[in-house]
């Protein structure tokens, strides 16, 4: 009897020290995860969108709401990452303190939008910018514990720093006319800006968009011509897209890759640091031709004739003559 009262004492020591703890609600996983890294056991970090999930088209419920609302601390990637955020803060009622993670970094410009591209921490250097804003609203939020968090910043800022140079040391063994990484959504220009690689994708930006046949047409043309060994597949997005046009083109999906979401816990991908490293390892793999079969997600079809990327070229072309017939008319 006296072990069960001591255990319940200890749980409810331990339940009210967390309730005292201050709370940072993370809007996606790989910020959650940086934060983690410098604010260790001295607060609580919850997470928004749960993992795997997708921050582009994901629609808030009533227990964010009451996330947010009891939150100190939200972290916010903004450039039109998470549109419905605005709402939910305003919503909530909320008093936290909102910090912008990407505040001092340039964006690129979306090429498919006329809006800037918000995937920023693809290009570690700027994962550097990340991790010291959120290591300012830390201090901001508690800075009795500010040698703390300075500490662990420094720790984590080298293994980024070291990350950086493992990704520019192993993009730099694809063949130059090689480095052309096609994936589902635009998710991969400051990675690509950054280590030296083309990027090519389905869809712009967001997930929040329908691939249009000129856009498919003009992929295959550069898979044609690039003869890139493989494409890539993204793990919040339906891969039946990407599996088709490496069917049609008798390639192979080098793998799925981490845009917007860390993996789940285990997995290769379940940090910022691991996930970069994982994507890195299997886009390597796949344009220098060295994928091992675990690693390789088959998708050749050398028995079906039935190409949609021929029926795709084919009804281009013909709408091409359909056209120039009706001028001469």
């Amino acid at each position: 009897m006296k072990k069960f009262i001591l255990i319940v004492l200890v749980l409810l020591t331990y339940a009210r020290l967390q309730a005292e703890k201050p709370t940072i609600a993370a809007t996606a996983s790989m910020f959650s995860d940086m934060a983690k890294n410098i604010v260790g056991d001295k607060m609580n970090i919850e997470l928004i969108v749960p993992v795997g999930g997708d921050p582009h088209l994901y629609k808030p419920t009533p227990k964010d709401a009451k996330l947010v609302a009891d939150a100190d601390l939200i972290l916010q990637n903004g450039l039109t990452f998470e549109g419905w955020l605005s709402e939910l803060i305003e919503n909530s009622g909320t008093k936290a303190l909102v910090v912008t993670i990407t505040e001092g970094i340039t964006p690129i410009k979306s090429l498919t939008y006329d809006s800037p591209d918000p995937h920023a921490w693809m290009n570690v250097e700027h994962g550097l910018k990340y991790i010291e804003n959120i290591k300012n609203g830390v201090v901001q939020l508690d800075p009795d514990n500010k040698a703390f968090y300075e500490k662990n910043h420094e720790q984590y800022r080298q293994e980024v720093i070291n990350l950086d140079n493992y990704i520019k040391e192993q993009v730099n063994t694809i063949p130059a006319d090689k480095r052309i990484l096609v994936t589902s959504h635009d998710a991969f220009q400051y990675y690509g800006k950054q280590y030296g690689i083309q990027l090519e994708s389905v869809l712009g930006v967001s997930t929040d968009a329908e691939a249009q046949t000129d856009d498919i047409i003009n992929l295959i043309k550069i898979i044609q011509k690039s003869k890139v060994p493989a494409i890539f597949a993204e793990t919040t997005i339906n891969p039946k897209q990407m599996q088709q046009i490496a069917r049609d083109n008798n390639i192979v999906i080098g793998g799925t890759l981490y845009a917007d979401s860390i993996g789940e816990t285990g997995s290769e991908g379940d940090s910022y640091i691991k996930m970069l490293k994982a994507n890195t390892d299997k886009i390597v793999a796949g344009l220098t031709g060295k994928l091992s079969p675990e690693n390789t997600e088959e998708v050749i079809d050398t028995n079906n004739d039935f190409h949609w990327s021929s029926i795709l070229i084919g009804l281009a072309l013909l709408g091409a003559m359909l056209f120039m017939f009706r001028k001469l008319k």
